[in-house]
């Protein structure tokens, strides 16, 4: 009897930790709850940017998410320790029946036993005690659990609403790009007019010339026309040659709307052959000052400087392989690509 008394009083010992570890419990909750709502105010004011939205939308997805397992978790905890409480009060409760039924016994004994039925009261008011702790317990947790329930259904309908939100702003995204790219494939096609109707006109005031010819989408004048061998300074027939070419560029800027960028690229090629000249310390630099020496030119002649750019690429971008004369030739060039910006 003093055995079993000892394993009741240690039983009763577990009850204010455990209160404890709710009241922490819960408090994790809250702290958990009001994270979610910062992180949704964050959410809505942020949601004018797309990309970024999109990427904080997911990442408040995921953490819902997590925020949902562990309140599920939480809640088979709570679900697993209301049973073992009530396991717990149905064995008091036994208990409570064996010591009454034993105070019953001692009360028909002889009046020598009155000590034991005063030990059999005490631990029968006891147990009642300890049952009506377990009972208040219980009824605290149900409370708990369902305010956890609660809680676990607004996360669940917040999340929904973030999905919904999330596939409405993928729509809207994938709207976006669509009328972008007829928006680019309507200014290519645009520029490739206009392009077509260039070099139709280079054409036309370039022709019945064997050093100048169209490559691809570029238009090519061998070096020899417009600069003489190692230099960058344009000789007069260059000159008559880039005129004709600034009269062109300038109709051309006058027909092409403004809002479309487009630029003349002037890019200057050389051959292979190592540069002789002190002034210029490679192929290089030589290309890369012919391709600056008709910029210069072309602005001069009334060409609007935000339309042209110049760029310099040496002996590595050749039309020709091999050393012999005839494809040096063709790889020493200017060439113009009316291109976008």
């Amino acid at each position: 009897m003093a055995l079993s008394r000892r394993r009741h009083r240690r039983e009763i010992d577990y009850w204010p930790g455990f209160v404890d570890a709710l009241s922490t419990l819960l408090l994790a909750i809250m702290f958990l709850l009001s994270v979610f709502v910062i992180a949704q105010f964050l959410l809505s004011r942020d949601l004018s940017g797309r990309d970024n939205v999109l990427d904080r939308l997911n990442a408040q997805i995921a953490e819902l998410n997590q925020l949902l397992a562990l309140e599920r978790s939480h809640s088979g905890d709570f679900q697993d320790q209301i049973a073992a409480l009530r396991a717990s009060l149905a064995g008091a409760e036994t208990e409570r029946s064996r010591l009454q039924t034993a105070l019953d016994e001692g009360r028909s004994a002889a009046p020598v036993a009155g000590a034991s039925v005063g030990d059999l009261q005490a631990q029968v008011q006891s147990e009642q005690r300890v049952s009506a702790q377990a009972r208040a317990q219980i009824d605290l947790l149900n409370q708990q659990l369902s305010a956890l329930r609660q809680q676990i259904a607004a996360l669940e309908d917040a999340l929904g609403a973030s999905e919904q939100r999330d596939r409405e702003s993928q729509t809207q995204i994938s709207d976006l790009g669509r009328r972008l790219n007829v928006a680019l494939a309507q200014r290519v096609q645009e520029l490739a007019r206009y392009r077509s109707d260039f070099f139709g006109r280079l054409r036309e005031i370039l022709a019945d010339r064997d050093n100048i010819r169209i490559v691809g989408d570029r238009f090519v004048f061998q070096s020899e026309v417009l600069f003489p061998s190692g230099a960058d300074v344009l000789q007069p027939a260059g000159q008559d040659e880039m005129r004709k070419l600034a009269d062109a560029i300038i109709q051309l800027n006058r027909e092409i709307p403004s809002d479309i960028n487009w630029i003349i690229r002037v890019d200057g090629h050389t051959d292979n052959v190592p540069v002789s000249s002190g002034r210029f310390a490679d192929n290089w630099q030589l290309s890369t000052a012919r391709a600056a020496a008709v910029v210069r030119f072309l602005v001069a002649a009334g060409v609007p400087p935000q339309r042209l750019a110049a760029t310099g690429f040496g002996e590595f971008q050749p039309l020709a392989a091999g050393d012999d004369a005839e494809a040096r030739a063709r790889n020493r060039r200017i060439e113009l690509k009316l291109t976008e910006r």
